[in-house]
């Protein structure tokens, strides 16, 4: 079954692990021998393609301008786009990723009135939770309960504010008007724990698989030899445990740690690093490609102290990658990664004494950090590969395109 598979989301450029996946799955089918034609908006930070004239104008979130603020809830130029694709490409089936923002809702229609059918990856908690994370003020909430949306606007659950807080709202619910449940045949969930949340906050069982994310290992060299430092990656935001992180590492003075990426909470982490004189801790800034795989490679562990429900946690994939150990907190998909003392360790979220002591020993047993760290390159190799991933990902295509037909 050779499809020709329509791969969109909003940014054709990497700013996460959304959209790691998306290029990593486009690098997938093609091997396999399937036409991949991408979607998404406009951007001078996108890679090329030469399908870049199909991409619309997307929503500015740098400088909104009002018109901006509607085209994040309805994007015409998006739906006009999509249609002008299909009506020059015959495209099998749809696979979706964090298409909301910038393409929204508005290109599902003119997919399900040509019969494509929708598969959507699920790379967060977007369809049961206007802010996408089930996170309010640093806390879990789940006061939506997967439709009541107006709660995240009383709660100002978008930076505190109810202007944006009733922007996500309003967007969710029209969202819901458009078909972002009925339209798209198949969910696609990163892990069993976003499924499991997922279905019980209102979304049908029957309709939603687990694939868990894998990682292409055949272009990394894994290093096992002992590392020299602490290594975080990935975005800069507090429900991210980047402060937890930095309270448990602040006394370990004699190992650094490096900490690569960008987000809201870097100004923020930055400062209380100079507020602590914590000259043994570095911000990078964001890394990518070799820089960042040097990074991994040479490091002791790397850390995923996270304090929201990690729909998976594709950083631990590639730090296991480069044949190396984890520390991660036990919370969201997570769990389903790391096996506890064996290629890594867990602590509870927010607890910063039993993360200093993770790290500590880490510290002192660098040899043994190295070995946890080969068991880990082992575990991407077997279960999480690209074999494994392919065969379930055609099952669920299988699933949507019985249902379409």
């Amino acid at each position: 079954m050779k499809l020709t598979v329509l791969n969109a989301g909003q940014n054709y450029h990497i700013t996460g692990g959304s959209d790691r996946y998306q290029f990593a799955l486009s690098d997938l089918l093609r091997r396999r021998g399937h036409e991949v034609v991408p979607f998404a908006s406009k951007s001078q930070k996108n890679l090329p393609t030469e399908w870049e004239d199909y991409f619309p104008v997307g929503a500015d979130f740098d400088r909104p301008k009002p018109s901006d603020l509607l085209r994040y809830i309805y994007s015409l130029q998006a739906r006009n786009a999509v249609t002008r694709l299909l009506d020059n490409v015959r495209i099998d089936l749809a696979h979706l990723h964090i298409y909301y923002g910038k393409l929204t809702a508005s290109i599902l229609s003119p997919l399900w009135e040509r019969g494509v059918p929708i598969v959507q990856t699920l790379h967060e908690y977007k369809l049961v939770c206007p802010v996408y994370t089930l996170v309010s003020h640093g806390r879990i909430c789940e006061a939506c309960g997967g439709r009541r949306f107006w709660h995240s606007v009383v709660r100002r659950c978008n930076r505190d504010s109810i202007a944006r807080s009733a922007l996500s709202a309003a967007e969710s619910y029209v969202s819901r008007a458009l078909g972002s449940l009925e339209k798209v045949g198949h969910f696609i969930a990163v892990s069993d724990f976003v499924r499991k949340k997922v279905v019980q906050l209102g979304l049908p069982p029957e309709r939603v698989t687990t694939v868990h994310n894998f990682m292409d290992v055949s272009n990394i060299t894994p290093n096992f030899y002992p590392g020299r430092y602490f290594l975080y990656f990935g975005r800069i935001e507090e429900i991210k445990g980047v402060f937890t992180l930095l309270e448990a590492a602040s006394a370990l003075k004699t190992v650094d740690l490096l900490i690569a990426g960008s987000g809201s909470a870097f100004s923020k982490l930055e400062a209380r690093i100079r507020e602590l004189g914590l000259s043994h801790v570095k911000l990078l800034g964001f890394k990518e490609g070799a820089e960042l795989r040097d990074l991994i490679a040479g490091s002791i562990c790397t850390i995923a102290p996270s304090e929201w429900y990690e729909t998976f946690g594709l950083a631990l994939l590639e730090s296991f990658a480069h044949a190396r150990p984890v520390i991660a907190s036990r919370i969201g998909g997570m769990e389903e990664i790391v096996t506890d003392g064996e290629d890594g360790f867990f602590f509870p979220p927010g607890d910063v004494d039993a993360l200093r002591d993770r790290l500590a020993w880490m510290a002192g047993h660098r040899q043994r950090a190295a070995e946890m760290g080969a068991q880990g390159r082992r575990k991407v190799e077997t279960k999480f590969n690209e074999e494994v991933h392919y065969k379930q990902l055609l099952d669920v295509y299988g699933k949507a395109l019985r249902s379409a037909g």
